[in-house]
């Protein structure tokens, strides 16, 4: 019998962990870019470490802010983008409970505290940071990285038009202990700290050739077209022109006895001939395609959408796709964004997190 790890409370961690810094392209195991998916398989993987997971995202509108996957009880947590679910910021909110390794050296923990002085002397020189008079922040930026330091009202004259001397010291001699990490991408050569300057990370651009985000165009009543590798899934196409194009599928399952479909008069076949339909699961496309049980040829595909919230959440990769109405001009493809204007239209059925694309409907 499979038993699952034993869990911990939420608040028991056993002491900080210690994880790899690489400013401007991740922490430990989670780097920026990677799909939802791939943060939940490392995730799966360590247990043990990570047995205190909060995922949390805008339920109203879930499209509109980040999606987060957050450690408490180490405290970071990780950005995703809600379009295209890929990782576009790690937040350390609590230095005290994550210590981080950068080269040979070790900063942040319970035991290393990460002070201004001890950051600009690992880190080296940098150019003056902001001040945020408002929140009584001051930041510091490196490539990829940033540090902020709370300054109490009485030093705010340490940081004279927002810049302050550098390594900073108050006057009574201590200095400011980091209340906030970033890392973030640094090729589009934005600086990424606290408040506002948090949307300014975005996810660093996807290598040449990524499947990742592939534009699949729906045309409606005829074929499924993948845009990286140009292949075509055609209605009626068979299982071996299916596994020509998109090789083995990733699962293969009979579906599930429609009690819609049973009760159609217009449906000439027995109850019994009804679960003969069978799916072809491609989970790391976002895509199901069902197969009729009697001829063999495609009649239906399903376009998963990965919605947070939903059953199927993190079941499939998110499917990039854009749907050719028959009563549009061959040239307009609309964006999934516009989705509800195609709710009952001819050939698309939508649901919460899936669209299904047939011949008709």
């Amino acid at each position: 019998m499979l038993q699952r790890p034993a869990r911990r409370c939420e608040g028991t961690a056993m002491g900080a962990i210690v994880l790899d810094l690489r400013p401007g392209l991740g922490v430990g195991p989670f780097t920026l870019g990677m799909p939802i998916c791939e943060a939940f398989a490392q995730i799966e993987q360590q247990p043990k470490i990570y047995d205190v997971v909060h995922v949390k995202y805008y339920d109203e509108e879930p499209l509109k802010l980040d999606i987060v996957i957050s450690f408490p009880d180490h405290g970071f947590h990780l950005r995703f983008d809600p379009w295209s679910q890929r990782l576009r910021l790690i937040e350390i909110f609590d230095i005290k409970r994550l210590q981080m390794r950068y080269a040979t050296s070790l900063i942040g923990g319970p035991s290393t505290l990460a002070t201004f002085v001890a950051v600009y002397a690992l880190f080296g020189p940098t150019y003056p940071g902001t001040y945020d008079k408002d929140r009584g922040v001051y930041t510091l930026f490196y490539p990829g990285l940033s540090f902020a330091f709370p300054i109490p009202s009485q030093y705010s004259d340490c940081c004279h038009d927002g810049e302050a001397e550098l390594p900073l010291e108050f006057p009574d001699g201590t200095t400011p202990v980091t209340c906030r990490v970033s890392i973030y991408d640094s090729s589009a050569g934005k600086k990424v700290g606290v408040g506002s300057l948090m949307d300014k990370a975005s996810a660093p651009p996807l290598p040449t050739g990524s499947l990742y985000m592939e534009e699949v165009h729906a045309k409606l009543g005829e074929e499924l077209f993948f845009t990286v590798g140009g292949q075509h899934i055609p209605f009626g196409a068979s299982p071996q022109d299916v596994w020509s194009e998109l090789g083995r599928p990733c699962g293969i399952h009979q579906k599930q006895v429609d009690q819609m479909v049973i009760h159609s008069a217009s449906d000439p076949r027995p109850r019994t001939t009804l679960c003969a339909d069978y799916f072809y699961n491609y989970f790391t496309r976002g895509l199901d395609i069902l197969f009729d049980g009697q001829t063999h040829k495609v009649k239906k595909f399903v376009l998963h959408t990965n919605y947070p919230g939903h059953a199927d959440f993190n079941s499939y990769i998110k499917c990039n796709f854009v749907i050719l109405g028959t009563e549009l001009e061959e040239d307009d493809w609309i964006p999934i964004s516009l989705r509800l204007k195609f709710r009952g239209k001819h050939g698309v059925i939508f649901s919460h997190n899936s669209w299904r694309v047939i011949p008709g409907c």
